[in-house]
């Protein structure tokens, strides 16, 4: 990403940061606290977690120490923050309800007037009780991080837990019986980093290679870093066990990094990375083809020769055979469809991550995940291996899918 980009980006963080924690200080600080010493160190603590998630994204290509604590540090507590405004917005018409209900007391100087008038009157110009005011900002402060801390938590556990396999028949017109029952095990977005690797990434290996593969495929968005950073948590990915071979195509996420460096570094641990083209997969005399093609983000990084293009992928290929198109986002299947595609695989969305994110997705992508069907071309997308951000996971857990193809 160039560094117009980046400070682009970052501008954009940090001003979702700022609406984010300008809300919770008003709920966490401002409403439970009177003016004083504790409210001012409640405010500084405010502003230094609203930098430390845009710190954290800043930072994120850093390999050192201090820049993986940030980032744990930070994009943990942006998971708190996020479930903790959520439900205070929940809270608000309890918070409403409060308020309109509560006790009242009248102002002194209407009490000290000669002329203050009835009762009635009084009642009028009365105030809220600023301690029952503040029990209950507090009752409803303290809901909200119970709520949050549960909620973060869970998606913490399930996030680095071991992926789930799901099992995803597909019928391919055209396809040989020979080629029955051909298991394609797929993972996407596993984004290898310092937050994500290690005893995790062996993991997702050993997931795989027990489906006993066919062929293995990774649909985008493998590293979060350089080679140079990772190249001792990528090495559990050589001992990924293929009939076929194991095959990638980029994400948006390797244009983030040096990526010439990783197209050369995976080809060492085994790995064939399809850009634009195809290769047949052949068994029993019948084939299909599996074509792969470069992230759509390609062709705005900058490297010569990089873009999505699927015309080269399938040019030249005959119509009677199958195709299954490795592509990192949905947003392809359009293209896919009109070129005959019968099945594209893909990923991106990490099936929302964070509810209710996978709703702000679907503005963008034609779908979040499982398998849906766009004219005569299926859709397979996965939730992903890994995470991005927050290392939680709310409604969408980590998973290897296993594709097994049907003949009609």
């Amino acid at each position: 990403m160039s560094l117009i980009g980046l400070l682009g980006f970052a501008t954009v963080v940090l001003l979702a940061m700022l609406i984010l924690h300008g809300y919770l200080w008003w709920r966490l600080v401002r409403s439970t606290t009177r003016p004083g010493r504790a409210r001012r160190w409640l405010t500084l603590l405010t502003v230094v977690l609203t930098l430390l998630p845009a710190a954290a994204v800043v930072l994120r290509r850093e390999d050192s120490p201090v820049t993986t604590v940030v980032g744990w540090v930070g994009f943990t507590w942006l998971g708190v923050a996020f479930y903790a405004f959520l439900a205070l917005l929940v809270l608000e018409p309890v918070r409403w309800a409060a308020r309109f209900g509560r006790p009242r007391t009248a102002r002194l100087d209407d009490a000290a007037a000669p002329d203050a008038g009835s009762a009635a009157a009084r009642e009028d110009r009365a105030v809220p009780d600023p301690s029952r005011r503040i029990f209950v900002a507090r009752s409803l402060a303290l809901t909200a991080g119970v709520v949050a801390l549960g909620t973060a938590g869970t998606g913490a556990y399930l996030a680095n837990s071991g992926p789930v396999v799901r099992r995803v028949p597909v019928t391919l017109p055209g396809l040989a019986p020979a080629l029955d029952g051909l298991r394609i095990v797929t993972f996407t977005d596993g984004h290898l980093s310092s937050m994500h690797g290690g005893r995790r990434f062996e993991r997702l290996v050993e997931a795989v290679n027990a489906q006993r593969p066919d062929v293995v495929a990774i649909v985008g968005d493998l590293v979060d870093g350089e080679v140079a950073a990772l190249r001792e948590e990528a090495a559990p990915l050589a001992d990924l066990v293929s009939e076929q071979g194991v095959f990638f195509v980029t994400g948006n996420h390797e244009y983030f990094v040096d990526t010439t460096a990783w197209l050369r570094h995976l080809p060492t641990l085994g790995i064939q990375v399809l850009r634009n083209e195809r290769v047949p997969i052949v068994r029993g005399g019948a084939s299909f083809d599996l074509a792969g093609i470069d992230d759509r983000t390609a062709a705005r990084s900058g490297l010569p020769g990089h873009g999505a293009d699927l015309d080269a992928a399938l040019d030249g290929r005959d119509d009677a055979v199958p195709v299954v198109l490795l592509a990192h986002q949905p947003w392809m299947v359009d293209q896919a469809s009109a070129a005959g595609v019968q099945l594209q695989v893909s990923g991106h969305t990490h099936g929302g991550q964070l509810w209710p994110f996978d709703y702000a997705i679907r503005l963008d992508q034609p779908a979040v995940e499982g398998l849906s069907r766009f004219g005569d071309t299926q859709l397979y997308v996965s939730t992903g291996a890994g995470f991005w951000g927050p290392p939680m996971r709310i409604g969408a857990r980590p998973e290897v899918a296993v594709i097994e193809l049907r003949a009609p």
